[in-house]
């Protein structure tokens, strides 16, 4: 029986800041004696599949949520108050609407409330306030920002407004201590104010690594992200070794005084219940001409092709009679209907003819879709399937259920003007671009844990120069190799450069967008997934085999730099 459930938990999608794996999490919280544990990562939602993944299948109960940062005033103001940007706030998910209010709002906070972090703002929170449970948060919420200023009257204002804004029951006051002197004075003062209030209070441990021995990598991430090195001092924030997810009786001695902040974490956990469906394709629908369905839409369009490629003289009809090109096609199109995705075929083959109409030049096509007939006579390749012997099956298989997949090439320098035709017909909020996440690979981890130690660029270098350029290549098995080794084995300074860079390899570093993919669905984007920015590009939160996972239609529309060069060579 638990007794106790982590509420406030950073996992290494807390870019550089948190340091707990999501693969080791579940099994932390095993050790830990508990049951069930959250997701609750900086402004962002980049984990919480993989999170709930993770969890589900090692029996560990996963709780989704995030701990937002919210604007003073209006989320479109860009201004910035005596105290910070923003104040924190934790979110949890009750339920599939509290999932869906969340990424609504943090979606948001990219796309209209970005200054400096993505903000949530007062009106969003009312707005989507439905299926979620908020914690006051840390030191950084806007009640203990407002009691450390001596504003009891202001803090308690706040704290009543929240409880009307989520409702009774739905509100919490976060008690936490670190060991911190802030916090062991704030903590009876919280308590205070919520017994006055009556709002129930909720004990957390603002977990940003998993073991108390992580303290010191958690560290090198921080000096990474804001380019300072450890001899200068941890800050403030995470002035003890104490931020890491504890056992049940940790949290019972730090609380002893507070048992029903105790009691209330299992209470919460109970009535968190998110989940994930798997098992459907979401697919957008493309607007056919009136009366016409799309089954119907897609044979009179290939019937149009064909014709005009028999015409053209583009069929091998040396090698293949016209039956056996349109006993191909017959077949194909019942295959494409049974599997549903007509409106895929004629939306593609839409942007691909827009391409073609504007002197956009267009790849003759790649991969497996060269093998349909049918995207041969609607234009979306220049490649006859039956010449080439090439298998429709390769493409669509009835036997094995799997997303279609066309990799259309475009001209590199005007292939966002394809994107953008798409975003117009479909509606900006129906299509985004895939993000992508950079890692620590091994030589950057060297490098950058070399520079966040204080150690000279020249010896850095030596070491991860050591580190072979092979693709793939992993610390560990560069430490199998003799240049890592003898340095390894030789100082322990470069032991500790190299164990740390180990302990943090392939964490996720930064975003960036995704080369090629881009989203399209039936309904607003954010109606599946939370949307993020990257340098101004509107992208999914969640990456590409994620979308895929959760039943989104992922389109490639890659950018090809010969394409170009032809196209110049020939102007």
């Amino acid at each position: 029986m638990n007794r106790f459930v982590h509420l406030h938990l950073h996992s290494e999608y807390s870019l550089l800041d948190g340091a707990c794996r999501i693969r080791e999490i579940p099994k932390r919280v095993s050790e830990a004696g508990q049951g069930a544990v959250a997701i609750t990562d900086h402004g962002v939602m980049y984990g919480a599949v993989e999170f709930y993944r993770a969890c589900t299948e090692a029996g560990i109960k996963p709780i989704i949520g995030c701990e937002v940062y919210v604007a003073r005033g209006s989320r479109f103001e860009k201004t910035r108050g005596d105290d910070g940007y923003a104040d924190h706030l934790v979110l949890l998910c009750e339920n599939n609407e509290g999932y869906r209010n969340l990424s609504k709002m943090v979606s948001l906070s990219f796309t209209e409330g970005f200054y400096n972090k993505p903000r949530v703002d007062e009106e969003l929170l009312r707005r989507h306030a439905g299926g979620l449970i908020a914690l006051s948060a840390c030191l950084g919420g806007k009640i203990p920002k407002l009691l450390a200023k001596g504003d009891y009257a202001s803090a308690k204002e706040t704290a009543l407004q929240y409880r009307e804004l989520f409702g009774e029951g739905n509100f919490f006051i976060e008690l936490q201590n670190h060991g911190l002197p802030e916090q062991r004075t704030m903590l009876p003062v919280l308590a205070k104010l919520a017994e006055e209030c009556g709002i129930p209070t909720v004990a957390t441990n603002d977990c940003h690594y998993l073991r108390r021995e992580d303290a010191d990598k958690q560290a090198v991430l921080m000096c990474i992200q804001t380019n300072t090195t450890v001899d200068a001092g941890r800050p403030a924030a995470f002035a003890t070794d104490e931020f890491y997810l504890k056992d049940e009786n940790e949290m019972s001695m730090l609380f002893k005084g507070y048992p029903e902040a105790l009691e209330n974490t299992v209470r919460i956990a109970d009535r968190c219940q998110v989940t994930f469906d798997f098992s459907t394709t979401y697919l957008p629908k493309y607007p056919c001409p009136a009366g016409k369905t799309a089954a119907a839409y897609l044979r009179e369009v290939t019937e149009e092709g064909f014709s005009k490629r028999l015409s053209g003289g583009r069929f091998s009809l040396d090698l293949h009679s016209e039956s056996e090109y349109r006993e191909r096609i017959g077949y194909e199109l019942s295959v494409i209907e049974k599997m549903g995705y007509e409106d895929y075929f004629l939306i593609v083959q839409d942007y691909v003819s827009y391409a073609k109409q504007t002197g956009i030049p267009v790849g003759p096509g790649r991969g497996s879709g060269a093998g349909s007939l049918v995207a041969f006579c609607i234009g979306i390749t220049d490649v006859d399937p039956l010449r080439f012997d090439l298998l429709f099956e390769r493409f669509l298989n009835p036997e094995r259920v799997s997303m279609p997949d066309f990799d259309i090439d475009f001209c590199y320098n005007r292939r966002d003007e394809v994107i953008d035709y798409v975003s117009r017909k479909y509606g900006e909020d129906h299509v985004s671009q895939i993000i992508t996440f950079g890692t620590l690979a091994a030589r950057a981890s060297i490098r950058d844990v070399g520079r966040a130690l204080g150690m000279s660029y020249a010896d850095v270098d030596v070491v991860a120069r050591a580190v072979p350029q092979e693709l793939g290549i992993t610390i560990p098995v560069a430490l199998k190799m003799p240049d890592l080794k003898r340095l390894y084995d030789g100082s322990a300074q470069v032991r500790r450069l190299v164990d740390t860079a180990m302990a943090l390899e392939g964490m996720p570093r930064n975003v960036s967008v995704h080369a090629a993919g881009v989203v399209i669905t039936d309904r607003p984007v954010s109606d599946y997934v939370p949307l993020s920015m990257s340098n101004g590009t509107v992208v999914t939160q969640f990456d590409m085999d994620t979308v895929a996972k959760l039943g989104l239609l992922k389109f490639d529309f890659l950018a090809l730099r010969y394409l170009t060069i032809i196209r110049d060579v020939e102007e």
